[in-house]
């Protein structure tokens, strides 16, 4: 199936590793304009290079939790690309952490990464959203918004924000043609999950690969995804061929989350 995406122009934020990375990589596949951001320049040169350095890649050092960093993202894109069709807006993860243990400022820490990095970034992105024929907005959030992980209480918590925000403005944005949609993605084999896996092993008193496969047995098909799985999920949702797709909440997670709905 084609899926309409050749020669969009698509910003991937936090994309130099990880399920941001993979998304860039199949939507280059697949014959669209890439962003790529990272607040890192050394591991957004690494990721270039893997991807192959093509035309229609751009690379931008940003960091999403700023403002100014947004607005300059969307800027330098359309200095190269003169268009925007798609907005993937992601951002690393909040530290893990239980409730007494953590301060004020890790709070504040997690809410600019998970909560406000989707807020700059959208809106940046918006008023040239509304001129693209096939505009589409994709949030990155986490299974954990359905099912909440002991001793992730910032990602439990600041992420139901970022869902509430995607529900809401795929309401107010329909009137635009803008759809508006979020990925719950489980565990997937990341440097993220690697370091939160280092993390239980060490509560625990175990070791890394007991908690892996404690967690693969959790899951209905018995192992962890990998990120080129979440890439071809996310590609299909922003593209043309998903344009009746809004509102929705994915989960990618191999069916760890129990719930019906």
């Amino acid at each position: 199936m084609d899926l309409g995406l050749r020669n969009k122009v698509v910003i991937v934020a936090g994309s130099s590793k990880g399920l941001g990375f993979a998304t860039a990589k199949v939507l280059l596949e697949e014959g669209a304009h890439v962003v790529i951001s990272s607040r890192d320049a050394g591991n957004l040169q690494k990721a270039a290079e893997k991807l192959g350095s093509p035309e229609n890649l751009l690379t931008v050092q940003a960091d999403v939790t700023k403002k100014e960093d947004c607005d300059r993202l969307v800027q330098e894109t359309l200095a190269a690309f003169n268009a925007l069709d798609i907005l993937i807006a992601n951002c690393g993860g909040p530290a893990p952490g239980n409730f007494e243990g953590l301060t004020d400022e890790q709070w504040d820490q997690a809410i600019d990464k998970s909560f406000k990095s989707n807020l700059y970034l959208i809106r940046a992105a918006l008023p040239h959203l509304k001129k693209s024929k096939t505009p589409s907005i994709l949030t990155v959030t986490s299974f954990t918004t359905k099912q909440p992980l002991p001793n992730m209480i910032l990602s439990n918590s600041v992420r139901s924000a970022t869902i509430g925000l995607t529900k809401s403005l795929s309401f107010e944005l329909g009137q635009y043609n803008i759809r508006v949609n979020s990925i719950l993605p489980g565990w997937t084999l990341t440097d993220r999950v690697d370091a939160l896996l280092t993390n239980r092993a060490e509560i625990h008193n175990s070791s890394y690969e007991q908690e892996k496969a404690e967690i693969a047995a959790d899951i209905p098909l018995q192992r962890m995804g990998d990120p080129i799985e979440f890439g071809r999920a996310a590609a299909f949702l922003v593209s043309p061929a998903a344009s009746f797709v809004n509102g929705v909440m994915l989960n990618v997670d191999g069916g760890i989350y129990k719930g019906i709905y």
